[in-house]
């Protein structure tokens, strides 16, 4: 039986998402009153205060990053720097559904190299949900590719998950990538072929979608935006080395994301704007920028809570004592499951931090080395960005206009080809994590 922490804890995640599948709450409510009501229900209600504050600080630079990255692309859109790429794509595509979502995956994959997911969501859905929308292809499909896309550079040490595996273990970069460059080469093809399952099952099913000239240029249009007076056409190459020179200082971490967006955002107003006209796009834009800060701060209610309660690591604890003796020689699989639904209801800190030394410490006494202990809880990164502790889905659901647990149900079961590519690689091919 789980402790009373555990138990609260798993309440606190089956009421969250029930609420959003049965529609009686939005996700910014259901984020902030759940957990607000199992802690008083728990006995916490006069640290509720503190469990919250302690979460909105751990997503403060999160927000920030937010803050001025939807910010700044949003500027960029309005400048019509994307608007090559946009009459490219729809060319290219052609009303042909599985050129649609192959395209999508591929786009998604390529700007998701400097690993940050924000990013990917702003462009892909910019330049896409019109298309997707003209063409009549469920816009669940855009919000799966992405997010699988993005899942598999967010390995990448510049992501976030490695280099917190990096630091929590004392592990070496080159031997933790060693096994993980060709697993999450096999997870990008992977990603592709699935696209264009997706792509023949909705060719099927909406069928082709003929343009002429006049359609083409419309459906650009509407990709691109009714932006004619912030247009800045002569200003598009500068533009474009900004963006480049951000996303290369992004993947070598010389500045916090945060920061380097704060610095880009003003950067591109100065350049593009005068002083009126930057006022004014910054009022245009603010409508994009809004309700993904506001979902971001309630996910850092929700996270302070259970993590600061000890809800958490009770789950954990509790998982943990659930494996008997006798699988202790199976133990690497074991956390590579466990870290499914760990890493669903914490952190990537909280998790490797704080969870993942004690699976090392655990699985040296069954005879299993740190660098396979890490390499098995890395896993769960198939998922992980799935959770709604992941702060940068709420601009993917937000612009697509898609129900959570419904895209939720969806993209698990084509991650699941995703996480078993991580264990055969690791397990079988590589024999990083032997049985």
């Amino acid at each position: 039986m789980p402790d009373k922490l555990a138990l609260l804890g798993y309440v606190l995640i089956i009421s969250f998402m029930w609420l959003l599948v049965k529609k009686k709450l939005s996700a910014l409510s259901a984020l902030v009153v759940v957990p607000l009501v199992i802690g008083i229900i728990g006995g916490f209600g006069f640290q509720l205060g503190d469990f919250a504050l302690s979460g909105i600080k751990s997503v403060a630079s999160t927000s920030a990053l937010m803050l001025f990255a939807v910010l700044y692309f949003s500027v960029m859109i309005s400048t019509g720097m994307f608007d090559p790429i946009v009459n490219v794509i729809v060319r290219w595509i052609k009303g042909d559904p599985l050129k649609l979502l192959v395209g999508t995956a591929v786009l998604a994959l390529c700007i998701s190299l400097d690993g940050d997911s924000v990013t990917t969501y702003v462009i892909c859905c910019t330049a896409l949900v019109p298309i997707y929308d003209r063409m009549k292809v469920n816009k669940l499909y855009l919000a799966s590719l992405a997010v699988m896309a993005n899942s598999i550079p967010n390995v990448f040490p510049w992501g976030g998950p490695t280099a917190r595996l990096l630091a929590a273990l004392n592990l070496d970069v080159a031997d933790v990538m060693a096994y993980m460059y060709p697993t999450l080469a096999v997870g990008a093809v992977y990603v592709v072929i699935i696209s264009y399952v997706m792509g023949r099952m909705q060719r099927k099913k909406v069928g082709y979608t003929k343009f002429d000239e006049a359609e083409i240029t419309d459906l650009i249009e509407k990709a691109t935006g009714d932006n004619g007076e912030y247009k800045r056409p002569n200003r598009m190459i500068f533009n474009w080395v900004l963006t480049i020179a951000a996303v290369i200082l992004l993947v070598v971490n010389i500045y916090p994301a945060a920061v380097l967006f704060t610095i880009a955002t003003a950067i591109a107003l100065i350049v593009n704007f005068d002083r009126k006209t930057e006022r004014a796009i910054i009022e245009k834009c603010a409508s994009d920028v809004l309700p993904v800060v506001s979902l971001v701060m309630a996910a850092g209610v929700f996270m302070g809570v259970i993590s600061e309660s000890g809800m958490a690591s009770a789950i954990a604890n509790h998982l943990i004592s659930l494996i008997p003796e006798s699988m202790s020689s199976h133990f690497g699989f074991i956390v590579s499951i466990l870290s499914v639904p760990l890493l669903f209801v914490s952190s990537n800190d909280a998790f490797y931090y704080g969870i993942v030394p004690v699976f090392a410490e655990t699985g040296a006494a069954y005879g299993f080395t740190t660098l396979q202990i890490g390499l098995a809880s890395l896993c769960g990164q198939a998922f992980r960005l799935l959770s709604p502790t992941v702060a940068s889905i709420y601009v993917l659901l937000q612009m697509t206009d898609v129900n959570m647990v419904e895209w939720q149900i969806h993209t698990a079961k084509w991650a699941i080809g995703i996480f078993v590519i991580f264990c055969i690689m690791l397990f079988f091919v590589l024999e990083a994590v032997p049985f």
